[in-house]
């Protein structure tokens, strides 16, 4: 009995030393190798590029008049481009009526918060519709007067598939959404607003 007794304390010895070795080496592994997303490193929404341009259009903001949406504009310009290329505001067809005019980024800004100040004049103030307009142009704006009287999501979808559908040349749009395909929205952005303003919200973070 007593050798059978040594023998099984022997084994509980055995068993909780090789127990303790094992829980302190996982405790170890763990602390060398902590949780992965604790040290992720977040990328700014706002690209640096957009922040740069921020004094500019300061400048042509208090020159035409809307101060108050310098962070709309800025946000315009992330979705429009991120801030980067020549024509940061994509203000080239506001301004001759047809793309790569511009290559230069402060006649771009330039134009594009004249065009916005143009838009949201035109819009009475309806920001959503203003900013939606920047995008579609202001025939977009006469549209909704005649129908709806206010920007709806709805109403962006419905002038996007009008102004496709009656293309007479649809190989000049490309639907980069998988859901503007769905409807056959293929002019401009149809969820524009909703990009911009998610964009504003996360300049007014920072």
């Amino acid at each position: 009995m007593k050798r059978k007794t040594k023998t099984a304390i022997k084994q509980t010895v055995v068993i909780a030393v090789v127990l303790t070795g094992v829980f302190i080496i996982v405790s170890f592994l763990a602390l060398e190798r902590p949780d992965s997303h604790q040290f992720e490193v977040s990328r700014p929404l706002i690209s640096e590029q957009v922040w740069e341009y921020k004094p500019t259009v300061e400048k042509y903001a208090k020159q035409y008049g809307v101060t108050k949406y310098v962070d709309v504009m800025l946000a315009m310009m992330m979705q429009e481009s991120g801030g980067r290329g020549n024509d940061p505001m994509q203000s080239s067809e506001s301004y001759c009526g047809e793309r790569g005019c511009i290559d230069e980024p402060e006649l771009s800004i330039k134009q594009g918060v004249y065009y916005f100040s143009q838009t949201i004049k035109q819009a009475n103030g309806d920001l959503k519709l203003a900013i939606q307009s920047y995008n579609f142009g202001k025939g977009f704006i006469d549209y909704i007067n005649d129908n709806s009287g206010t920007y709806t999501q709805e109403a962006a979808i419905n002038f996007s598939q009008k102004m496709y559908n009656t293309s007479s040349n649809k190989s000049i749009y490309t639907c980069l959404r998988e859901e503007a395909k769905q409807y056959n929205a293929c002019y401009g952005d149809i969820y524009y607003v909703r990009d911009v303003m998610e964009y504003r919200d996360e300049l007014a973070k920072e």
